[in-house]
């Protein structure tokens, strides 16, 4: 999630003279990278078997990538601290927002200079593991807080914003679809009782319910259908604009903008044919009774 420190301090054969590139630093022991479930490109993790592990660091595939290296493993590089030499290559993984795009990363051997405990909890065994761990961490630093988080939520806290906006936009949305359909609905039954004696004779003169359903609904869906050629290259716009903060992003598809015209269609004639029907199946008697 972004924790560590950042590095200009590498150097590395064949680096060009002007070259000014940023690693982010990590400093871990053995299992941290399994904890996590990064996989290796190629190499290995750090381990206690190998003794010189000390001067061992660990790249992810940005870093060679960026670094021009071919079998970077077994190869040395001078860090700030020394001389390294590589010991495996992780695959690229986010480790931070999907804003922004996959940096270089190393992995030194460091147990004595971390600053965190991962831990991975079986399922259904959060609340006995918790308590284990307060216990052994209080025996080691007594009257200290015990401090925690999971690491799930660490990632979602980190689109909080999309995430409130995604709320908001669906309550707003609903709020929208509910008055356009009181207002179609008004405006229906407005029309309807307007063409009461016009849906009486069309209807002495043979037209059919559907008909008449039709009669009454092609306006106002011809008013949706405009509502929605305007709309679409807007939200399209702003859509495209909005994705560009992410690195990582999906291309919009025309059929989002089909399937939300068609169901927007739906809902309006769904709203409107309600009356329309009411309207198609009055008693023409009654609506050409003279008054």
């Amino acid at each position: 999630m972004g924790k560590g420190g950042w590095t200009q301090g590498i150097e590395w054969e064949g680096k060009a003279p002007d070259a000014d590139f940023t690693f982010h630093e990590v400093r871990a022991g053995e299992g941290a990278i399994e904890t996590l479930g990064i996989p290796l490109a190629e190499g290995r993790s750090f381990s206690k078997q190998f003794g010189t592990d000390t001067s061992g660091i660990i790249f992810n595939e940005a870093a060679i990538k960026i670094m021009g290296l071919k079998d970077p493993v077994g190869k040395t590089v001078r860090h700030y601290s020394g001389e390294k030499q590589i010991v495996g290559v992780v695959k690229d993984f986010h480790f931070n927002s999907l804003h922004e795009a996959i940096k270089p990363l190393f992995f030194l051997y460091k147990p004595e200079e971390t600053t965190h405990a991962l831990v991975k909890i079986e399922a259904g065994k959060e609340r006995e593991t918790l308590a284990s761990l307060r216990d052994f961490y209080q025996t080691f630093n007594p009257g200290f807080p015990f401090e925690f988080t999971f690491i799930d939520q660490d990632h979602q806290a980190l689109y909080e914003s999309e995430r409130r906006v995604s709320a908001l936009s669906r309550y707003f949305a609903g709020l929208a679809v509910l008055i356009s359909c009181l207002g179609l609905f008004g405006l229906a039954t407005f029309a309807a009782e307007q063409r009461t004696k016009e849906i009486g004779i069309r209807k002495v003169l043979g037209a059919t319910t559907a008909g008449v359903v039709g009669l009454l609904s092609k306006d106002f869906l011809k008013m949706v259908i405009i509502a929605l050629v305007i709309a679409s290259p807007l939200a399209y716009f702003f859509m495209e604009k909005w994705l560009q903060d992410f690195a990582y992003r999906i291309d919009i598809q025309w059929w989002v903008f089909a399937l939300a015209g068609l169901a927007a269609v739906v809902v309006a004639f769904l709203t409107v044919s309600f009356q329309s029907i009411k309207a198609a199946l009055a008693n023409p008697v009654k609506s050409l009774r003279s008054e």
